[in-house]
């Protein structure tokens, strides 16, 4: 009898109606372990000091530099990359997440935008040493396009250095994110993502771009790459 049970519930049929119903669950849970996370962490996400990305940031730009963080959300980058650089220059579309940066990491070395990082116009920043995008490009349709123009109108310090620094999610981080994608599921981290990245799809948009990559590494299923614009 205990024989027979195990094989119904381990057999095909069953595992073909359940599986959709167990990855929805698998994706909730992920998103509930964030939100209980953060508040047993005091409101912030312990990935920021388990992953330390902003730390890779600051690693990567240099004493004295102005730099643009298109993207800023909260603030959270920019006030680290600020105990660096000269000045940064913070971008943000959403009105609370700006209003939020402007209260809780205010420094007199930051000044924080409220607009589209796609269509802001640039001119009155400083020339840029360096432009950070964490977590920023896989919000945006149009890449490619949208990186041209920012490295176009951006007024570069040096123009035979244009420093790029960013952070994107890579698809296969796990086999199961790229399971869920095959039974047609959703598998982003967010659903306002237009693309989770291959290694390969996020050169090719740099490529395309006209943008170097010198260093580009993955750690914690997203990609680093430390990249320059070319001419």
């Amino acid at each position: 009898m205990k024989y027979f049970v195990k094989r119904i519930i381990f057999s095909k049929t069953v595992a073909k109606r359940l599986i959709k119903l167990i990855l929805r669950w698998h994706s909730q849970c992920y998103k509930w372990a964030g939100l209980y996370a953060v508040i047993l962490n005091d409101g912030v996400h312990p990935k920021h000091y388990i992953m330390k990305y902003k730390e890779w940031f600051l690693d990567h730009i240099k004493p004295g530099w102005v730099v643009l963080d298109v993207g800023c959300d909260t603030g959270m980058l920019p006030v680290v990359l600020a105990e660096k650089a000269a000045f940064v220059y913070a971008v943000e579309i959403d009105k609370e997440r700006i209003a939020a940066a402007r209260t809780q990491h205010a420094r007199s070395n930051i000044e924080y935008i409220c607009a589209d990082v796609t269509t802001h116009n640039y001119d009155l920043c400083q020339p840029i040493n360096c432009i950070t995008m964490s977590n920023v490009l896989e919000h945006i349709e149009h890449r490619v396009d949208f990186l041209k123009r920012i490295i176009c109108h951006v007024k570069w310090a040096d123009e035979g250095h244009k420093c790029l620094l960013f952070r994107a999610p890579i698809i296969d981080r796990e086999w199961i994110v790229l399971y869920k994608k095959e039974l047609g599921l959703d598998y982003r981290l967010d659903p306002a993502h237009h693309i989770e990245y291959t290694l390969e799809q996020f050169e090719e948009e740099l490529r395309q771009a006209n943008i170097v990559p010198k260093k580009v590494e993955v750690r914690f299923g997203e990609i680093y790459a430390l990249c320059e614009a070319i001419s």
